[in-house]
């Protein structure tokens, strides 16, 4: 009997002294990660609920009224490369996804970011020339929500400003395991919600949508980690090592090209398409067509395909970029000489966690099952941004009372815990820099304050 009573006593104490840690921890992450948690959400919010803003933004841009025979994507590109008249090379194709859309005609620009190119808007039927117009990444989102993007991941600060959203995501999963435990540990009230003091009423609130949120906001954490700098950096080593990446097409050329001239085949549909340009030759845009069509018979159907031109020596890449379900993204590459195909990847061949990664990441980004995607991904982060709001009013209703330092409360551990938790916070400090040196803050903050209280 006295057995089971120590036991018992044991368990106590050890639930005893771990809630006030959690419950302190909780509260620092809270008070200095909050804002920078609440800005990432409400800035996914706007760029989860714009793309049909954007469509509508730059439709005479997406769209055409012209109907009849489609120019040849050569006869599309060139008019782009005489219109733009700029010195800038085609770097890569985006032919129309149904009747009625314009050719994107991408141009590679030195004065633009990076996954940045200068787009021209190309009407198939009539050549002219809808739009000029900067595109981002394989999503090709437009200005409007480029800065969105831009404001999500850096608050438009460059790359020191993704330092913000890394911080973000980095103590936004300890947030939600952290606020679970305490809520698992603390007392439960049976009282009705309307019978409840304001206070009461508000922490209620809080735990309660991050209960329910749980779950999705530990997605919406992890899959936001695989954009960071540092501790994406060190994701991917991770998956390198495990063997865990995502496959894809080689451009390489396994022996030396066969000279265009020596192809009958290629000669005679460069002489049909009527370029004899040495200029456009050497350029490949003579070729697009004749890519394009080894591409649909190399099995990419989707309507969504990004034709790549060779760098010299390199082969074509064309890819699908449909990442909606079912998902389309194989890739192929293709000799410029001979329009074989010389590497390929296909969604369908990725081992299981690549899989996972490219529906995460664009089910994070609201694009992966359509509207109701983005209407998830919005009610998400406004309970994310209702929860933060209720936690900083619980703080102001409360904030003359001194809780117990943190140092304070880790000390009152066991051993076995103290242990446990610094190896813990080592660990994640490492594999996330960002939320090691934000830890570091935290306790230096902890020790000026009980330093302060002391004198």
């Amino acid at each position: 009997m006295s057995h089971i009573t120590d036991s018992t006593r044991a368990a106590v104490a050890a639930h005893s002294s771990l809630r006030p840690f959690l419950l302190r921890m909780h509260f620092y992450i809270g008070l200095f990660v909050g804002p920078f948690i609440f800005v990432a959400a409400l800035t996914g919010l706007l760029y989860v609920l714009t793309p049909q803003i954007e469509d509508w933004l730059y439709k005479d841009a997406l769209y055409t009224g012209s109907t009849g025979p489609a120019h040849s994507l050569t006869d599309q590109a060139l008019a782009a490369q005489k219109a733009l008249d700029a010195g800038l090379a085609v770097s890569a194709v985006r032919p129309p996804t149904a009747p009625g859309g314009t050719t994107r005609i991408m141009f590679s620009d030195p004065s633009l970011g990076e996954s940045e190119n200068r787009t021209l808007f190309v009407d198939p039927v009539t050549l002219e020339i809808r739009g000029d117009l900067t595109t981002y990444g394989t999503s090709g989102i437009l200005p409007f929500r480029i800065a969105l993007d831009y404001l999500h991941r850096s608050m438009l600060m460059g790359s020191l400003g993704r330092y913000y959203s890394e911080l973000a995501a980095s103590w936004l999963w300890v947030a939600v395991l952290g606020g679970v435990a305490l809520w698992a540990t603390g007392p439960r009230r049976r009282r009705a919600v309307a019978d409840m003091p304001a206070s009461q009423r508000r922490r209620w609130l809080h735990s309660t949508i991050g209960l329910v949120l749980a779950l999705a906001l530990l997605f919406v954490s992890i899959t936001g980690l695989t954009w960071s700098q540092a501790g994406g950096a060190r994701i991917d080593a991770l998956r390198g090592q495990l063997g865990w990446v995502t496959p894809s097409a080689s451009a390489e050329l396994a022996g030396p090209a066969v000279p265009v001239s020596d192809h009958a085949e290629h000669a005679e549909h460069t002489e049909h398409c009527g370029h004899s340009d040495p200029a456009m030759r050497e350029n490949r845009l003579d070729q697009l067509d004749a890519v394009a069509a080894a591409a649909r018979a190399g099995g990419l159907d989707s309507p969504k395909i990004e034709i790549r031109l060779p760098k010299p020596g390199k082969a074509w890449v064309v890819r699908e970029y449909d990442r909606s379900l079912p998902t389309q993204v194989d890739t192929l590459a293709i000799h410029p000489d001979t329009m074989e195909i010389t590497s390929r990847a296909d969604f369908a061949d990725f081992t299981l966690i690549p899989k996972l990664i490219r529906w995460g990441v664009d089910a994070h980004m609201g694009v992966l099952f359509g509207w109701p995607n983005q209407v998830l991904m919005a009610l998400v982060a406004g309970g994310l941004m209702m929860m933060i709001v209720y936690g900083y009013r619980m703080w102001w209703a409360r904030r003359p009372v001194a809780g117990e330092p943190l140092w304070q409360s880790w000390r009152r551990l066991s051993p076995g815990q103290r242990v446990l938790w610094a190896a813990l916070a080592a660990g994640l400090g490492w594999s996330l820099p960002v939320l090691g040196v934000s830890l570091a803050f935290f306790l230096a903050v902890d020790l000026l304050r009980m330093r302060r209280v002391a004198a």
